[in-house]
């Protein structure tokens, strides 16, 4: 979701963070787990701490696979509040 939300593509993010672009798509598709060397990577990168990183990351599901309705509403909800946040930045840093 960072990726996208920042444009990047899946070879921009892996060599930004050093990593190949194979294991990038293991870690989105979710058959990897990053460690803590890559969250830190990702925080610098995005400028988020690692805390906010592993909310998002988190699987909104408990045990059963969630329809693709529920991952497309809680991923839009998302991408708003991270551009209401990058608008009110941005009014805070012109001001």
């Amino acid at each position: 979701m960072l990726r996208t939300y920042h444009q990047f593509t899946q070879v921009e993010l892996a060599k930004r963070l050093g990593i190949s672009n194979s294991y990038l798509s293991e870690l989105e598709k979710g058959d990897k787990t990053p460690g803590l060397d890559l969250l830190e990577k990702y925080s610098e990168l995005f400028k988020m701490p690692v805390s906010s990183i592993l909310l998002f990351s988190e699987n909104i599901d408990d045990g059963r696979k969630p329809g693709t309705k529920l991952r497309v509403a809680a991923a839009d909800k998302i991408l708003r509040l991270l551009e209401w946040l990058e608008e009110r930045d941005s009014l805070e840093r012109a001001a």
